[in-house]
């Protein structure tokens, strides 16, 4: 059967994207929203990721663009859709993507350092925006950012519920996984390409068989290996 060529983003469903702008334009006033997320909580090898970003403005235009925008582990099924969709994302917003390495999750526990890339971000976006108020912070999660001295609101499945929770949900979790397919050009007997660092039966036999690398969590090999 031919292929029509059709842009996935032109056939995939129309999630809440009203809803989710709604969301976050209850917050919008003299301070800049920002939504924060992070990808590679669970993945055994990688570092943790986070992205910050923030909509200058929500517009009619904006919500047609992305209308598609939603969770991104929604698009579990389809990365060549998540990755046309954070590229329309980058167009629309200011944002920033920092990581917490391995070294920094197995000296100050995944949880810390997920929180602590978010703050990296954070911190990288509010110089960008250069804003005299400061921002107010949706943050994914029921956790807030550890001493950082803004405003913070926790926002459990706030990916769900956030256009810009949601957006920099997509940012984090695409910059991550081309991080891993960089990374597995280098290791290959890992098939970090397909599962980005997760413990599948396939990465876990590798590591059983040929090691670990630096790239590996200490600490959480431990929990698999035993």
């Amino acid at each position: 059967m031919e292929e029509s060529g059709e842009s996935p983003l032109k056939t995939c469903r129309k999630p809440r994207i009203i809803e989710l702008i709604e969301f976050d334009r209850e917050f919008v006033g003299s301070s800049p929203v920002i939504g924060v997320d992070e990808a590679g909580r669970g993945p055994l090898a990688g570092p943790v990721t986070a992205c910050a970003l923030y909509f200058p403005k929500f517009t009619e235009e904006l919500a047609e663009i992305l209308k598609f925008l939603d969770d991104s582990k929604k698009f579990s099924s389809n990365p060549k859709l998540r990755k046309e969709l954070a590229e329309e994302i980058k167009k629309q917003t200011k944002y920033a993507i920092c990581e917490c390495s391995v070294d920094e999750i197995d000296k100050y526990n995944i949880l810390q350092a997920s929180l602590l890339a978010m703050k990296r971000a954070c911190q990288k976006l509010t110089e960008q925006i250069n804003s005299e108020y400061s921002p107010k912070i949706l943050i994914d999660g029921k956790f807030v950012i550890p001493n950082y001295k803004t405003n913070q609101l926790p926002v459990i499945k706030g990916d769900s519920k956030s256009a810009s929770i949601a957006a920099a949900s997509i940012l984090a979790k695409v910059h991550r996984d081309e991080l891993m397919c960089r990374l597995s050009e280098q290791h290959p007997v890992y098939l970090w390409k397909k599962n980005k660092g997760y413990p599948t039966k396939a990465h876990i036999q590798a590591i059983r068989e040929h090691g670990a690398c630096g790239w590996h969590r200490k600490s959480f090999l431990k929990k698999v290996l035993d």
